[in-house]
């Protein structure tokens, strides 16, 4: 049986997994990010790969600093966690994680992102370039939104509409 801890990581993981797609709906944005990471020395799938994890790890501390369940998370603002990603520091956003990941991916990016986390110098500022990154990309989702103040369900429902609902 699944915990509610560990349901609450999937819900947190599928919020990164369905992210970049829904800003790619306009596809030079999609254009632009590559440019950034490639500005800032980054591989763009590992850079893509960390934006989705760190939206991930973003929407997960929101979410366990204000005790929210699984069943909860829907409800979460989406600006609570553009706030959370430039906002908390790296190491705040890797505490209270779950042990171990049913998904491989999702624990082979959460160690590189400890591992950007912890080595400190040029990393550190990788990250601080992608927390801006991820920012930007959930602000031009709460702008797009036809609602006021968007949850993580609305981004879900979005992200169903468009056919990106894979792994919910």
């Amino acid at each position: 049986m699944t915990s509610d801890h560990d349901m609450l990581w999937r819900r947190c993981s599928h919020l990164g997994r369905v992210l970049l797609p829904l800003v790619d709906q306009e596809p030079w944005r999609r254009g632009r990010r590559h440019e950034n990471l490639r500005t800032w020395g980054i591989d763009t799938v590992v850079g893509e790969q960390l934006i989705e994890v760190f939206a991930a790890l973003a929407a997960h501390a929101v979410a366990v600093d204000a005790s929210v369940s699984a069943a909860e998370y829907d409800a979460l603002a989406v600006s609570a966690v553009a706030d959370a990603a430039t906002g908390k520091r790296d190491f705040e956003l890797l505490a209270g994680l779950p042990d171990t990941f049913a998904d491989g991916r999702d624990g082979q990016a959460v160690d590189l992102f400890r591992l950007y986390a912890y080595e400190g110098g040029q990393s550190s500022r990788r990250l601080f370039q992608l927390s801006t990154e991820l920012r930007h990309a959930l602000v031009v989702l709460a702008e797009r939104s036809p609602v006021p103040s968007p949850t993580c369900g609305d981004v879900f429902r979005r992200a169903a509409e468009a056919g990106l609902d894979t792994d919910a």
